[in-house]
């Protein structure tokens, strides 16, 4: 069973930063893409941030320059580094491993205040 498990979320006000950390623990031969999704309510659930294996990267147009996604292959974590966030932020991020089916943690909420 392959599962990814998200961490780091929390409340923070305008400017900061935090960053999400995702392990994806079980059967593991090689996992292709990494990413990280979001979802505010009352919207619809949208990609932030993907990582390839080979370490190319795509962000949606709203974080490009705030935000930087990385993996550590060996660990099989990906992480999400979000700095200068804003209230428009706020949503439960949700980690993705693709391994030929594509996986989704339990999403962790990050709150940004104004």
């Amino acid at each position: 069973q392959v599962q990814p498990v998200e961490s780091g979320g929390g409340l923070v006000q305008a400017g900061g930063s935090l960053r999400l950390s995702c392990a994806v623990s079980g059967s593991i031969f090689s996992i292709n893409a990494m990413g990280w999704y979001r979802q505010a309510p009352g919207k619809q659930r949208e990609l932030v941030a993907a990582i390839g294996s080979g370490g190319r990267t795509d962000y949606v147009d709203s974080v490009k320059g705030r935000f930087t996604i990385s993996r550590d292959n060996a660990k099989n974590t990906v992480y999400l580094h979000m700095n200068s966030l804003k209230p428009a932020d706020t949503a439960v991020y949700y980690c993705t491993a693709v391994l030929g089916y594509q996986y989704w943690g339990q999403g962790t909420q990050v709150t940004v205040s104004s």
